[in-house]
C-alpha cells in the first residue's frame, strides 16, 4: 500500500497540472451541393473569429486576450485559455462571394459551394 503521503502528491499534481490549449475542433459534412463546416468556438464571441479563403484553403482563427488578474481573488487554479488558435482546411477552389458563415452560441457555421466536377475528354494522340 503506498504511504498517504505519495499518493496526495500525485493527487495534487494532476488536481494543479497546467491545461493547454486545443484546436478549434470541426465537423465537415457534405449537403445539397454545399460543404458545410461547423466549428466549436465556445468562449469566443464573434468578433473574436475571423474566416479567411486563400488559394483553396479556409482558415478559422480565433484569438482571445489574457485578462487581468483581480489581485482580490486567490487563484487556485486558471483553466481557461487565452491566446490564438487556427485551424485550416482545404476546400479547393471556389467561388468566394458564395462563402456564407454565421456564429451563433459558440458554434461557427460556414457554407461552402461545393466546386462541380469539369469533366473533360482528353484527346490521346
Amino acid at each position: 500500500m503506498l504511504p498517504r503521503k505519495y499518493f496526495f502528491d500525485n493527487f495534487m499534481e494532476d488536481f494543479f497540472d497546467e491545461v493547454r490549449p486545443v484546436d478549434i475542433k470541426c465537423d465537415i459534412y457534405e449537403e445539397n451541393g454545399m460543404y458545410h463546416i461547423e466549428a466549436d468556438a465556445p468562449g469566443f464571441t464573434k468578433d473574436d473569429i475571423k474566416v479567411e479563403y486563400d488559394n483553396g484553403y479556409m482558415t478559422i482563427s480565433a484569438e482571445k486576450e489574457d485578462s487581468k488578474e483581480d489581485k482580490n481573488k486567490n487563484y487556485i487554479k486558471k483553466e481557461r485559455s487565452y491566446g490564438k488558435f487556427e485551424r485550416q482546411i482545404y476546400v479547393g477552389n471556389i467561388e468566394e462571394e458564395k462563402i456564407n458563415a454565421k456564429f451563433k452560441d459558440g458554434i461557427l457555421l460556414i457554407t461552402v459551394p461545393k466546386e462541380e466536377s469539369k469533366k473533360k475528354l482528353i484527346d490521346i494522340k
